[in-house]
């Protein structure tokens, strides 16, 4: 079984020299397109209940997610880990009812907690 490690490599020797041609001149911009019709065909897996194919859709999603984190890193901007980093930060962060000391008992609480520091983090920013 591949892993995750596996994943990033694959996705490096597709954007390198010897690599694909296809892969290598992508851009953030160019694969726009492909990102939002995996995340359509995520969808319509969802709706029509179809685990198979939502697990194969997710996985097309997380390659495209691969893919701008790498052309990211290419050029010097930030790298799949700083994603990771990032996101995982921000869960904490923003769940301060699981990992602090603040309780939320029903979602509406949770979310509400949420969204009151998503404020709060947007409201800081420039």
């Amino acid at each position: 079984m591949y892993t995750f490690e596996d994943l990033k490599e694959i996705v490096a020797v597709l954007r390198s020299e010897g690599g694909c041609p296809w892969d290598r001149e992508q851009t953030h911009e160019s694969l726009k397109p492909c990102l939002e019709s995996e995340c359509r065909e995520v969808i319509e897996a969802i709706d029509k209940k179809d685990m198979e194919n939502l697990c194969e859709e997710l996985g097309d999603v997380l390659l495209n997610v691969m893919l701008q984190a790498r052309i990211a890193e290419e050029e010097g901007a930030f790298a799949m880990e700083d994603v990771i980093d990032g996101v995982s930060r921000k869960m904490v962060r923003r769940h301060p009812f699981v990992f602090g000391e603040k309780r939320a008992v029903t979602p509406e609480e949770g979310r509400a907690l949420w969204n009151e520091i998503k404020l709060q983090e947007k409201a800081k920013k420039p």
